[in-house]
């Protein structure tokens, strides 16, 4: 009876664990933008693989510098951004522009007045964060 009140106990204190790790989670996540991965396909090979991605940015919101271990290539569907990418000079995108970025490249994006809503295609080495923090 001892053993199966302890092993209750312990799976009780394991799940209470694991909603306390991620509301912690939760809150830690960046305010102002969210993805939404859409599909994931394998590429040819056992180093990388192909994301497609619906990114919403939140009006005024900034999406902060960081990089990917692949290539981005975006679509902006609505609103506008500006879109800071390391060694370039700041560029406007609208709705209906499109952008790549390369591997490993600092980049970071401060929301228009509206929502805006990005379609984007990385294709990423395999067993690596999709977007990791670059510092300024």
């Amino acid at each position: 009876m001892f053993r199966r009140r302890g092993f209750v106990s312990c799976a009780i204190c394991a799940a209470v664990g694991l909603v306390v790790s991620q509301r912690e989670a939760d809150a830690q996540a960046k305010p102002g933008f969210s993805r939404n991965v859409l599909q994931k396909t394998e590429y040819p090979g056992d180093k990388y693989v192909c994301v497609l991605v619906e990114v919403d940015i939140d009006p005024n919101a900034v999406v902060p510098r960081h990089t990917h271990p692949g290539i981005e290539s975006g679509y902006l569907i609505s609103g506008s951004s500006t879109l800071s990418v390391k060694g370039q000079p700041d560029r406007i995108i609208k709705a209906g522009d499109g952008f790549q970025i390369q591997p490993e490249t600092p980049h970071s994006v401060r929301n228009g007045p509206e929502r805006s809503r990005v379609v984007a295609t990385y294709i990423v080495e395999k067993d690596k964060p999709l977007a990791s923090p670059a510092p300024e």
